[in-house]
């Protein structure tokens, strides 16, 4: 595969050689490629946790909420049976 960079891009790739981050063009494309990977990644989880606040906040107004010391409790015994986690 054979790609014809735009100038402007040209010139990015450039300033990173220029840098001395990186050896030649080729390891300068991967890195953005996998900037943009991690970017997707990030972008999907990011989705499933406003999804997940957003369930949360439903819940609440509907007063399906418990008190911190309870939620707490919570969170450690469901801690404890996944890691085996001691007492704290």
């Amino acid at each position: 595969m054979e790609i014809v960079l735009p100038p402007e891009v040209e010139a990015l790739v450039q300033r990173q050689l220029t840098s001395g981050k990186y050896n030649n063009a080729i390891e300068v494309i991967l890195a953005g490629i996998k900037l943009l990977e991690q970017q997707d990644i990030y972008q999907g989880r990011l989705q499933e946790l406003q999804q997940e606040a957003l369930i949360g906040w439903e819940a609440s107004q509907r007063g399906e909420v418990v008190d911190g010391a309870t939620a707490m409790a919570q969170i450690r015994a469901k801690m404890r049976s996944r890691y085996g986690a001691s007492e704290a």
